[in-house]
């Protein structure tokens, strides 16, 4: 019998704080609550490096001040007061018996596991042999499975343990405003829902370009590819949010069965629907293998089979050493059925344009008539840039949200599955992909006759 959920967790235990996610996002994203008044529980640190409370409080500290060039030391010592550390290897009883002196009389926690997804099911029987398993939540980091086979062997490890509702699966993506925010678009404006669909949607287009290699990582990079990395996961969820039924309320469920819907909806992907690339000099990166068939650019063509989206193309595509760093959405509507004034080029129809990083921006591609007197259109852009400046960090909101038990951006199971069914048939093509320069928009010929109605747009600096 399993205990009941609390309404809010009272205390957060992040498996390993010593790790580099921990410094980049955990840390800084803890520092934030406090500074909001979002965190006032404590926060246990573990993993198994042997440091002592002073060094991960130092830690910290670089990692806020990498952030945000300054720290608050009132804020950074209401953080400090809140920090604990345990020490020891995962595989060691006695480790989680010192968790569980460590929290004490706190009985709901939420166990943050940024660590390797091997890790996930000897963590996760650690805990329910310690008995602190009961009553807490459970969250963990992507990657969930590198396909639908192991997908649901890393489900059913993590259910041994913790049932469904306790499971908060991360995409850190889904933390973002600017992802929020298409949803929030879509659903809150009366004349955005009558137009989104079929009858008036031509084609949708999200594009992630990266202006910079892979930073070193080769040995990590070669094990996902562009496809793993942030296609089945970011950018199908922005594909999601694009294309979901309105909820029926804001509550999780609804929402994820809309997402699911669409999930079951979308045909599994074919060779033909995808385009591999990999920058010239990808192999030369240490960790590479030689002859490494992975991809660093993949643009990839989606059907969605619904009475909304039927024959609408959703085109994704990202890549590694492109020309800019951007991500945007372009949804592209259809040309008026007669040119009443003068004809314009197939590139200039309507369109709406999310910028969601790093500016965030909504734009209306709209043509009208320029100054003279003949009947000659232009196009042009009617955008809003929105003030990001003191917007809450992703991993802020989601470990906020995990901790009082909001599931709305957290990946459920059956969508967690789901979305690897789609992209199972065309994962590790064993084929060398075609080569591109760095700087440009991919393998150039391949990607000829692979392009939205319309064309491309490309993301501007």
């Amino acid at each position: 019998m399993r205990a009941m959920l609390p309404a809010s967790s009272d205390a957060l235990v992040v498996f390993g704080v010593t790790g580099d996610l921990a410094h980049k996002m955990i840390l800084p994203s803890l520092y934030q609550m406090v500074r909001r008044g979002h965190l006032d529980k404590p926060v246990v640190g573990v993993a198994l490096d042997e440091w002592s409370l002073d060094q991960l409080a130092e830690r910290a500290r670089d990692a806020v001040t990498r952030q945000f060039e300054s720290v608050d030391e009132a804020v950074f010592s209401k953080l400090l007061g809140l920090l604990h550390y345990v020490s020891g290897d995962y595989k060691d009883d006695q480790t989680f018996r010192d968790l569980r002196d460590a929290l004490g009389t706190h009985k709901h926690p939420l166990y943050y596991l940024a660590i390797p997804p091997s890790l996930f099911g000897t963590v996760a029987r650690g805990l329910e042999a310690a008995g602190i398993a009961q009553g807490a939540r459970l969250m963990v980091e992507k990657p969930f499975g590198r396909d639908l086979a192991s997908a649901k062997a890393l489900n059913a490890t993590l259910h041994e343990v913790f049932e469904e509702e306790a499971v908060f699966r991360i995409d850190h993506f889904l933390g973002k405003e600017a992802i929020q925010n298409l949803l929030y678009i879509r659903f809150a404006n009366a004349f955005i829902e009558p137009i989104w669909n079929r009858n008036y949607i031509e084609s949708v287009q999200v594009t992630m370009a990266e202006d910079f290699g892979i930073k070193g990582r080769g040995r990590f990079y070669d094990e996902v590819g562009a496809i793993r990395d942030v296609v089945q996961n970011h950018l199908l969820n922005v594909l999601l949010l694009l294309a979901v039924e309105p909820p029926v309320n804001g509550e999780s469920d609804d929402l994820s069965d809309e997402k699911v819907q669409v999930l079951k909806a979308i045909r599994p992907l074919e060779k033909d629907d995808v385009v591999r690339g990999q920058f010239i000099g990808y192999l030369d990166e240490p960790g590479v293998a030689v002859d490494s068939p992975r991809e660093t650019f993949a643009a990839l063509r989606f059907a969605i089979d619904t009475w909304r989206w039927q024959g609408v193309p959703f085109y994704i595509r990202a890549g590694k050493n492109l020309p800019v760093k951007a991500t945007e959405v372009i949804v592209r509507f259809r040309r008026p059925p007669i040119a009443v004034f003068d004809g314009f080029p197939k590139d200039q129809a309507n369109y709406v344009r999310f910028r969601l990083g790093p500016e965030v921006e909504t734009g209306i591609g709209v043509r009208r008539k320029k100054a003279g007197g003949d009947m000659v259109g232009e196009a042009v852009e009617l955008t809003a840039l929105d003030d990001t400046s003191d917007d809450m960090m992703p991993y802020e909101r989601l470990i906020g949200d995990a901790m009082a038990g909001k599931r709305q951006l957290f990946t459920r199971q059956d969508a967690a599955e789901l979305a690897w069914k789609v992209f199972d048939p065309i994962l590790d093509d064993p084929e060398a992909p075609p080569r591109y320069a760095p700087g440009s928009w991919g393998p150039e010929d391949a990607m000829k006759d692979f392009e939205p109605p319309g064309g491309w747009v490309d993301p501007k600096e």
